[in-house]
């Protein structure tokens, strides 16, 4: 009997670590994944199989995308329906004619159009963002629909609670979509403050209904009346306002003022992310009034998440890298490129294009600066300028090519950005803003420090093994 158990639990073990390795050999697209998972399931039974399901599995991908099958989520189009002839695309100005294969590009992987006749404004750290959009919540006669992965209801956040509550006590339809991850960051909740009141607020993925440390809402998104829109990577707290705050916790950001008919895009973004978290359509007209041409921007709405069936945000900034021609300028907070990313930049600096990525120096999660560490000499070496900015720390996100395109809104250059989060960002075509974003980048150039692969190598063992093991987890990161 002792023999026949025996056999058994052998049998069960081969199995069990044969299937690990078959799933892997038929669902993992990267060849030296696929083999590492195999072979750590077939030489260490029972561990391997164990460990490959638990951290082997995308199982974020899957959730989400279970959620667009089951209706939980909705297309933007579905949200209010516009007819298949009006989707056609707008040309692009004639200075970023070479650009076109990125606008072909786009248009395969994104559902929204690109729209002419947009205005987009930068506005620099709160003291010039929050005020332009306390000003617009006091002048909203319709609707304010907003969005944040952090709302601090303290400082400057009082104030938006406040201006909230009275554009719903005259009768605004106001709503609110809060991050519950992201509202953990907050001293004072808003939902504590806003109980009282008709402002309608809820969270997105409530920690209550599973521990979601991914799939997490990262959007800025502040839509007035259906006509005027803020978004960018700025969250509502007073960190954001430098000259209000101490050195330490001051956070230096960008954020913009959108006027022009890409704001009914967001506003799809917006009602589409409220029908995730309440089950709720809301397709009333009066959230997409008719807007006249604003500006000279060429804009696209890409809103992106796990749940798509392309990495959109990914394979654009990857098309813009290719079709460079004079200059790439990156600025991001976090930046931890995966290997694709990091054979792109590099490609992208040996074809002669000017490739400088603009890094905080200080950064406020020590683990991803250490990681970010470790990748630096790959890149140095093969030509990318790498400046990093003195404190305070720098939360601005942007992308800059040929100073005519650009990338804003609230993704980072890195793995949680790209595949884990839900982003939203906007792909600008035009002169004006560009000049502008150009000025915005060699003030902070001027002000900082390059690095150069003899710092690196002269760093000490200990600080190079403590970079290289964080860089192990920059998948997680």
């Amino acid at each position: 009997m002792d023999h026949v158990l025996l056999t058994l639990l052998a049998t069960c073990v081969v199995l069990i670590s044969l299937g690990s390795a078959c799933h892997a050999l038929l669902y993992k697209r990267d060849s030296r994944a696929a083999l590492g998972w195999m072979g750590l399931s077939l030489t260490m039974p029972l561990l391997g199989p164990f460990l490959y399901w638990c951290m082997g599995i995308n199982r974020i991908s899957r959730r989400a995308r279970s959620w667009k099958l089951s209706g939980r989520r909705v297309s933007g189009t579905r949200i209010y329906p516009i007819e298949e002839q009006k989707w056609e695309s707008a040309q692009l100005p004639a200075e970023a004619r070479h650009l076109n294969d990125l606008r072909t590009l786009a248009d395969r992987v994104v559902k929204t159009r690109l729209q002419s006749g947009n205005l987009i404004t930068p506005l620099e750290n709160g003291e010039r963002a929050y005020p332009a959009m306390l000003a617009a919540i006091a002048q909203a006669r319709i609707s304010i629909n907003l969005s944040s992965y952090i709302f601090d209801a303290d400082g400057i956040g009082a104030d938006f609670v406040q201006q909230l509550k009275d554009a719903a006590a005259r009768g605004v339809e106001v709503r609110v979509i809060l991050d519950a991850m992201g509202e953990k960051y907050s001293r004072v909740s808003p939902f504590k403050q806003l109980k009282s009141s008709a402002v309608r607020i809820v969270r997105h993925l409530p920690l209550s209904d599973g521990a979601h440390i991914n799939l997490r809402s990262h959007r800025k998104l502040l839509i007035i009346d259906g006509h005027d829109a803020f978004t960018g990577g700025m969250n509502i707290r007073s960190r954001h306002q430098p000259t209000l705050s101490s050195p330490d916790t001051a956070i230096h950001d960008l954020h913009f003022s959108v006027k022009g008919a890409v704001v009914n895009d967001l506003q799809r973004a917006f009602l589409k992310d409220w029908h995730f978290v309440t089950g709720e359509i809301l397709d009333n007209p009066h959230f997409f009034p008719s807007i006249a041409p604003q500006g000279s921007a060429t804009v696209r709405c890409i809103s992106d998440g796990p749940d798509s069936e392309f990495r959109k945000l990914e394979q654009i900034i990857m098309g813009a890298l290719s079709s460079a021609e004079r200059s790439v300028l990156i600025m991001t907070p976090y930046f931890i490129p995966d290997r694709p990313m990091v054979s792109a930049l590099i490609t992208t600096a040996l074809r002669g294009i000017d490739v400088r990525i603009v890094l905080p120096s200080r950064n406020n999660l020590p683990f991803v600066h250490w990681a970010t560490r470790a990748m630096l000499s790959e890149l140095l070496a093969n030509g990318v300028r790498v400046h990093y900015q003195p404190p305070p720390f720098v939360h601005t996100k942007l992308l800059l090519v040929d100073d005519i395109w650009s990338l804003i809104g609230s993704a980072n250059l890195d793995p949680r950005s790209l595949r884990l989060n839900f982003e939203l960002n906007l792909s600008i075509f035009d002169r004006t803003l560009a000049a502008d974003l150009g000025r915005y980048f060699q003030k902070s150039l001027a002000n900082s420090h390059e690095m150069t692969v003899g710092e690196l190598d002269q760093a000490s063992l200990p600080v190079k093994l403590r970079d290289n093991l964080a860089r192990l987890f920059s998948p997680y990161l």
